[in-house]
């Protein structure tokens, strides 16, 4: 079993930064792909940035070139940091593992962020 745990969501205006942290607890060593998604109201949950066990990273288009995802597999941590935000990246962002040979994602609870204009 994974519990995740994210901090740093707030309120920022438009073109700030924002950084996000994710802590996993419990099995951390069995850590395979983590990630961050967000979800806004009234839309569904999509993916903002994924990183590998061995560092491979994937961004969703509207994020790529403003965002930058970092992991420690050591501590189990994954980062996320967000550059010139937009008001369209107002959501609740949610950190995400699954485990080596396991079949399920793990969720945090969330995090908001929202961003004025």
């Amino acid at each position: 079993q994974v519990q995740l745990a994210e901090s740093g969501g707030g309120l920022v205006q438009a073109g700030g930064s924002l950084r996000l942290s994710c802590a996993a607890s419990g099995i951390i060593f069995s850590l395979n792909t983590m990630g961050w998604y967000r979800q806004a109201p009234g839309k569904q949950r999509e993916l903002v940035a994924q990183v590998s066990r061995d560092g491979y990273k994937i961004y969703a288009g509207p994020v790529k070139g403003r965002c930058s995802i970092s992991r420690d597999n050591d501590k189990g941590t994954v980062d996320l940091q967000m550059n010139s935000l937009k008001p369209e990246d107002t959501a609740v962002y949610y950190c995400a593992a699954d485990l080596l040979g396991g079949t399920r994602n793990y969720w945090g609870q969330g995090t908001q962020v929202t961003v004025s204009s």
